[in-house]
Formats: structure tokens, C-alpha cells, sequence
């Protein structure tokens, strides 16, 4: 048995570390490490609630809205203030900015850089992927950069800014739109769509948001685009063998409005290939393995108190659990909680469990339904209503603030008496599918993914190891709240 460490990783947002023994080439057993604390949740405690909507967007430069949104969703819980139809679509369409944003980096700054390596010299597709991806030089990076930044002018139009906009309120959004910024909105989604028609599908969002089966989504690998470049060489890596794990899916849902949510929150039972409300109240976090001390494990009772010198711990990171269980998270729980018939069909020839290739194939999808969903939302918008409505402070109460960030689930669980913040609880994406054993010893998510993993000659350098941790996008800042 051999003990590999692996880490810092570059493109990661934080740091992130990996403990590996390895027995004949392969993962026999992976402990995966946060190695920052930040104590957001200490610094919560004790301020006006409303500071929420300040501090709590700064966690994460990349999914700040999110957090946002998820502040709002919470204190909106207390006040009971509901935002009028023109503030949930704008709201919508700044939050489907940034994951898009987030996916569309992920897919060409993070993941496909890696099939650039050397390692992967003598596959027939090499030449074209590597002119096509290699990080910072490749010729996507010059296309995809420029198109990035104009879809982000959608927050400067709604949000005022971003990162750290204060535009998301329990009631809405702060800024009303004329009919000049409308327009204006509408253009640069039709930009972007053109964008994404010419270049990541070269073919029409509807038709790629219509594959339904694994057939068809063959079908559209022999195209041209850079999707169906990266079907061709994961069906010759056979990618949907690498990084398999069966655990349950969850959503907490996100995009409401009047019609309902485009994802809905609920838990996927892959091995039975079944749909399920979600059990808010099975949620828990075990600290076992964490640089924590004890708490109770509900996040609405817990209270965040770092423990650098506790015995057997390994992780900044603690380790949610849905019923006492793992539960991974992310594009591909949304897509099969809400039905989608491709990534259901993909889990299912998996046995029931996910893996590199779905998960990058739910993010992927997700861009073109998202960008369609936010044509439909701001064309809905009606210029001489309002944007927002204001709500009482919130004095007493408690409640969650449950939205989907890019990378999966992220939930605030928020305590407020005499209009301060007693506790402030935040369960992220990463901290989901990066978390360490609980006190069963069961691994978290990435751990379990890791296992059996063939890392050959290369060691910690094995590109599968790369393929496995970036399917799941870690944002290990969010993760070390």
C-alpha cells in the first residue's frame, strides 16, 4: 500500500487536498481535505439580520448571487414579505446568469484543459482538443472569455454589479427596469445564445434541450461544436466508467415563479430510479472527522466552534448526511429530480449511480435550458409593475433559505431574536460532495467516487484522478464558510 498526497489543485477555487492509498495501481481508499477556515457563520452571529444580505454573498466570488439568494429566501422565511412576479423573473435571470456563467467556466477553463495533457498524446483526437483547449492558449479560451463577460452585463443591469451585489431582497430586486434596459437584456441573451449556436453545440438550444435518450445524444456527438467534441473523446476514454457512485440525489430548487419552479426541490433515489419530496428535517451534519467541535446536528440547533487540535480529524469541512447518508449534489441531481428523461436514462445505465461522464453532461445541457428559460423570463417582464416589495424587519424566527447554486444544494439556516442573528447556519454544494467521513465512517461523496480509481504509473499526476474531483467543480471557499 502506497500513500499518495495530491494537492494544492490548480483551477480550483480554494484549496483543496487529497489523501490517497494506493494498492496495485488503483484508489483503495481516499480521504479528500479543506485546508482553509474562514468562520462565516461566527462572523454572522450576533449582527442585525439584514447584515446577511451584505456578508453572506462574500463567502464566494464565483456563486455570490447564489448566496444572495439563499440570504434573502431566509430572512423572506421571518418577514413574510412575498417579491411581486417582476422580481421573481429578475431575479431569476441574474441567478441563471451566474450559473451559466459558472458552468460554461467550469466545462472550458476547468475541466476539458486536462484532456490537453501529454498523457494523452497518442489518442487520435489529441491534436484538435489540445489546439482547441489547452488552458489559457487554446482557441476556446479567446471566444468563450468574450462571450462570458457579455452575458455578465446582465448583472449590471438587474444587480448593479457582481460579485457581492446587495440588489437581492426578500422582496424582490432593488432596481426597476425601463424599456430601454428590456431590450437591452434581451439582446444579450440573443447574443450569447449566438454564442452558444455557433460554437459549444453548433446547433439550436431547442434541439439540444429536446435529447431525451442516449441515442440521440450519440447522434449529436458525430456533429461539429465543442460538446460534441467532448462526447467523442469521453466515449473513447469510456468516462462513464470513471468516477461511479449510487448515492441519493437532492435538490433544494431554484427559478420560481407564478408557473412553478424550473427545478424543483425533491431527492432522487437513483438504485430505485425513483422521485421523492425532500426530508428538510433528515438533514444533518456529522463533525467526527471534521476540525470541529461536537454540536448537534441539526443546522437549525448547531453552532460552528473550530477545533484545530481535534483527534482523528482531517477536514476544515463538515459532513452533511441526508437520513444519517452521503447525498451528492449538483446539475445532475436538479435534472433527475426534475425528470429529465437523458440524465435519468444516463444514471440508469450506470446501475443507478452517476458519474464523470453524466456529470459533465447535466452541466453542459443545463446552459441551453437555462438560456432558453431566461429568454422566456425577461420577454415576461412587465415594465409598469413593480419590482419589489418591502417587508417588515425581521425581529423573531427561524428559517431556511434553500436555492441551487451552479454546483448542487445550498441551504442558510437562520435564528433571529430581537432582530439579531443568533445562529447562522450554511450547508454549500462542495461541502455535500467533499465532505469527510462521518462517525460511521462512512466517506463522503468525492471519497466514495474515488475509489478504484487507476492511477498507474503517473501517481498523484494520474489525469483520471483530474477527470474524478472536476466533475464535481469543488469551490472549497464556499466550503470552508
Amino acid at each position: 500500500m502506497t500513500r499518495l498526497i495530491v494537492g494544492p489543485f490548480n483551477r480550483v477555487e480554494g484549496d483543496l487536498e487529497l489523501t490517497l492509498d494506493i494498492a496495485e495501481g488503483r484508489v483503495a481508499e481516499a480521504r479528500v481535505a479543506t485546508t482553509l477556515y474562514r468562520g462565516f457563520e461566527q462572523i454572522l452571529v450576533g449582527r442585525p439580520a439584514a447584515d446577511a444580505l451584505t456578508i453572506a454573498p462574500r463567502i464566494c466570488g464565483i456563486c455570490s448571487l447564489s448566496q444572495s439568494m439563499a440570504a434573502a429566501a431566509a430572512l423572506r422565511g421571518i418577514s413574510g414579505v412575498q417579491p411581486p412576479p417582476n422580481g421573481e423573473l429578475a431575479a431569476n435571470i441574474a441567478h441563471a446568469a451566474e450559473n451559466i456563467a459558472d458552468h460554461l467556466t467550469h466545462f472550458y477553463l476547468f475541466f476539458m484543459p486536462d484532456f490537453a495533457r501529454a498523457a494523452y498524446a497518442g489518442e487520435s483526437w489529441f491534436a484538435p482538443v489540445a489546439a482547441r483547449f489547452t488552458a489559457l492558449s487554446g482557441a476556446a479560451a479567446q471566444e468563450v472569455l468574450p462571450a462570458r463577460a457579455r452575458l455578465l452585463h446582465v448583472m449590471g443591469l438587474i444587480a448593479g454589479k457582481w460579485p457581492h451585489s446587495l440588489a437581492i431582497q426578500p422582496g424582490g430586486v432593488t432596481r426597476a427596469l425601463d424599456l430601454g434596459e428590456k431590450m437591452r437584456l434581451i439582446a444579450i441573451l440573443s447574443d450569447f445564445r449566438a454564442f452558444l449556436e455557433k460554437s459549444l453545440f453548433a446547433a439550436p438550444l431547442e434541439q439540444v434541450a429536446a435529447i431525451e435518450t442516449s441515442e440521440q445524444l450519440a447522434n449529436f456527438a458525430q456533429g461539429q461544436g465543442d460538446f460534441a467534441a467532448f462526447l467523442r473523446l469521453a466515449a473513447s476514454l469510456r468516462l462513464e466508467t470513471l468516477g461511479g457512485v449510487a448515492l441519493p440525489l437532492i435538490s433544494f430548487g431554484a427559478y420560481h415563479s407564478a408557473q412553478g419552479a424550473l427545478f424543483p426541490a425533491g431527492l432522487y433515489d437513483a438504485r430505485a430510479a425513483e422521485a421523492r419530496p425532500l426530508p428538510i428535517g433528515a438533514i444533518g451534519e456529522d463533525v467526527a472527522f471534521s476540525y470541529m467541535r461536537d454540536s448537534a446536528a441539526d443546522p437549525a440547533r448547531s453552532v460552528t466552534q473550530p477545533d484545530a487540535d481535534r483527534e482523528n480529524a482531517y477536514s476544515w469541512a463538515k459532513a452533511p448526511r441526508l437520513s444519517g447518508e452521503p447525498a451528492e449534489t449538483g446539475a445532475v441531481a436538479r435534472q433527475a429530480v426534475a425528470g429529465d428523461p437523458l440524465i435519468r436514462a444516463l444514471i440508469t445505465q450506470a446501475a443507478g449511480g452517476t458519474n464523470v461522464f453524466v456529470r459533465v453532461v447535466a452541466r453542459v445541457i443545463e446552459i441551453a435550458k437555462l438560456t432558453l428559460a431566461a429568454e422566456g423570463w425577461a420577454r415576461e417582464i412587465r415594465l409598469k409593475e413593480s419590482f419589489s416589495e418591502h417587508g417588515p424587519t425581521p425581529l423573531h424566527g427561524e428559517s431556511i433559505g434553500m436555492v441551487e447554486a451552479a454546483r448542487g444544494a445550498l441551504g442558510h439556516w437562520l435564528s433571529v431574536e430581537k432582530g439579531v442573528i443568533q445562529r447562522y447556519q450554511i450547508v454549500a454544494p462542495t461541502t455535500w460532495n467533499f465532505s469527510p467521513r462521518d462517525a460511521r465512517g462512512v466517506p463522503g461523496p468525492l471519497e466514495q467516487a474515488l475509489i478504484g480509481v487507476e492511477t498507474g504509473a503517473a501517481g498523484a499526476k494520474a489525469p483520471a484522478i483530474q477527470h474524478v474531483v472536476r466533475s464535481f467543480d469543488p469551490c472549497m471557499v464556499c466550503t470552508a464558510h
